[in-house]
């Protein structure tokens, strides 16, 4: 397994990325981070350089792996964690399971227990390619090509913000998106999630770990949505249930604050890593106060 070890002091910091995504998306955070905390980031099987082998891939095959990699680093004091979208399942079903390796939590436009709901929504632009059917044939598609084939096929391409990190990052970025096994890796997931977030849901149910819920900015994936040529009001009503999902992860614990981060899509990380590290600054600083109404 790949992992990705910065900094020699402080608390210790994992981030769990999303699905298909490299943790070298989050190179500007690491670099920052790594100067105060240990900063910890691994690429699941079929990631990166990560062996995958036929094996079971869902979020309690992950949360064990967090545990043996937390085993093999000899690191045995609480940790903060950042789980991004699916990563931030992960994270969930983490926190549920190990409260007491948990100092505190940061949930960056994570993937919902209850992601279900959006499947209700009358979609039927967005749907043609969003769906968990669609993403799986994709999968599929792309896993049964060679890297040639898949750079061919996907051209893949860097966002401005990832064009300004160093040379050899924009390379492994680059290399990350035409491996096969990436595209196996994510089938797997997706076939799994749904079961995983049931599972999820019924562990549990009274945490009082500090847990920070960052939300993307809705007004501006809408915008996002519509030069990419979507409808408006299929956007809208993403985008309303999205920001709904989100709002109920702050009542995964009875001492939560929740923020939406203005300017942000999806990817967070790299379109507001300010809030990210503020975010944990305050985990490491302050317990948040505890609240009846769970949000601050």
């Amino acid at each position: 397994m790949e992992i990705l070890f910065k900094g020699s002091e402080g608390t210790p910091v994992m981030i769990v990325s999303g699905m298909g995504s490299s943790f070298d998306e989050w190179y500007e955070i690491t670099e920052t981070l790594s100067k105060t905390n240990r900063v910890i980031m691994f690429h699941r099987p079929g990631l990166g350089e990560s062996e995958l082998l036929k094996e079971l891939r869902n979020t309690e095959t992950v949360i064990n792996e967090i545990s043996e990699i937390i085993r093999l680093l000899e690191i045995n004091e609480p940790f903060i964690f950042v789980g991004h979208s699916y990563g931030g399942l992960c994270v969930q079903h983490f926190m549920k399971k190990h409260e007491e390796k948990v100092l505190g939590v940061v949930l960056v436009d994570s993937t919902s227990v209850n992601f279900k709901a959006l499947d209700q929504l009358d979609l039927p632009v967005i749907n043609e390619d969003s769906t968990d059917e669609a993403w799986l044939e994709k999968c599929l598609f792309y896993s049964s090509m060679n890297e040639e084939r898949l750079r061919v096929q996907l051209k893949p391409t860097l966002t401005k913000q990832q064009l300004q990190f160093p040379i050899d990052i924009q390379k492994r970025l680059l290399e990350f998106q035409v491996k096969p096994n990436l595209y196996k890796a994510m089938y797997l997931e997706i076939s799994h999630w749904e079961r995983d977030a049931e599972t999820i849901k019924n562990l549990n149910t009274s945490l009082n770990l500090p847990l920070i819920v960052i939300g993307r900015d809705k007004a501006h994936c809408i915008s996002l949505a519509v030069e990419e040529g979507l409808p408006e009001k299929e956007a809208e009503l993403l985008e309303n249930k999205w920001e709904e999902l989100i709002e109920g992860q702050a009542y995964i614990t009875k001492n939560s604050r929740l923020i939406f981060a203005k300017g942000s899509s999806h990817s967070i990380h790299l379109d507001r890593p300010d809030i990210i590290l503020e975010a944990i600054r305050i985990l490491k600083g302050m317990e948040l106060e505890e609240k009846n109404g769970h949000i601050k």
